[in-house]
């Protein structure tokens, strides 16, 4: 599993964002999805989360590779 995260990590970080922002933007792109709880303990927090939206489409490549690392996870 923490491979899984270092590759998801890694795609996010080429996305430029935390992995928690584009976990955010990965839901939200699911069109099934229409609004995403998060929670938080600090406003910055609150700030980090909100980042998401600064890019929250993804190529068809990005989306391949995410859904590749997370096939492994259920392997």
């Amino acid at each position: 599993m923490i491979g899984q995260l270092n590759q998801l990590n890694a795609v996010a970080t080429k996305r430029e964002q935390l992995l928690a922002q584009m976990a955010i933007a990965w839901l939200l792109h699911n069109k099934g999805v229409t609004s995403a709880l998060i929670g938080a303990s600090r406003p910055e927090q609150i700030k980090d989360c909100v980042g998401a939206l600064k890019n929250p489409k993804f190529s068809s490549a990005e989306l391949e590779e995410i859904s590749r690392i997370l096939a492994h996870q259920q392997q």
